[in-house]
């Protein structure tokens, strides 16, 4: 079952300096039938304007991961991390027992990233933060784990739940496949280009709940970047 979410039926929320688009229930937009796939609740398609961003503000018991489609982001927090997570690149947040940080486009362009929040399977832990970079050409052609909690993905950032955000780049006509295990669960959203996932079209910036699937096929029309998230 292939659940097809297309950009322009994503919730919505524009100011003077933020563009999003919201795949599941955020803030002000709220829609019971999108209400988030297994543990993964949040995935938002911001652009955030230069010199602009999110003033420090509070998380608890939630795992977040931030990934950069153009430009940078800065991120800064009370435990003192700051760092300049870059296009291409992942940050995460495990927020814990709290932890307070402000995020800002300190570059002359638009910033526009993903920003991906999957719950915790324990609550409570010590917050972090850390960043790592994912050159795209070590993803070309196959999924590669950015962000994780399973067994046997340690190159990737860790997350505290049975649950992976996977990224490939593809040229045109070039295919992935993904094995789901039994009563798992995965969304995909492609950051740019056009694909075929088991045979249904999607564009850039779609997104799609897929259940009851033993293999996820993602072929590329056209030039590609994907995410998937396989969840419990």
């Amino acid at each position: 079952m292939i659940e097809i979410r297309p950009f322009e039926t994503l919730g919505r929320f524009d100011n003077d300096w933020l563009t999003a688009r919201y795949h599941f229930s955020f803030a002000g937009y709220h829609d019971p039938a999108r209400s988030g796939v297994g543990p993964l609740l949040v995935w938002n398609d911001d652009m955030i304007e230069p010199g602009r961003g999110f003033d420090r503000h509070g998380h608890r018991d939630m795992e977040i991961i931030t990934y950069v489609r153009s430009g940078a982001i800065t991120h800064e927090d009370h435990l003192g991390n700051r760092g300049r997570t870059e296009a291409g690149d992942v940050q995460v947040m495990s927020a814990g027992r709290g932890i307070q940080h402000a995020e800002f486009n300190e570059e002359s362009e638009p910033t526009r990233l993903f920003q991906i929040w999957i719950q915790p399977s324990e609550k409570g832990i010590t917050p972090r933060w850390e960043q790592r970079r994912f050159p795209k050409a070590g993803r070309s052609g196959h999924l590669i784990p950015l962000a994780s909690g399973r067994p046997g993905d340690e190159a990737a950032l860790r997350i505290t739940q049975d649950a992976a955000i996977l990224g490939a780049t593809l040229r045109a006509g070039q295919s992935v496949e993904h094995t789901l295990q039994p009563g798992r669960t995965a969304y995909l959203v492609p950051a740019l280009g056009r694909i075929r996932v088991n045979g249904r079209e999607m564009k850039a910036r779609d997104g799609a709940a897929i259940a009851e699937e033993d293999t996820v096929r993602i072929e590329a029309i056209e030039e590609s970047e994907i995410l998937l998230a396989d969840l419990p």
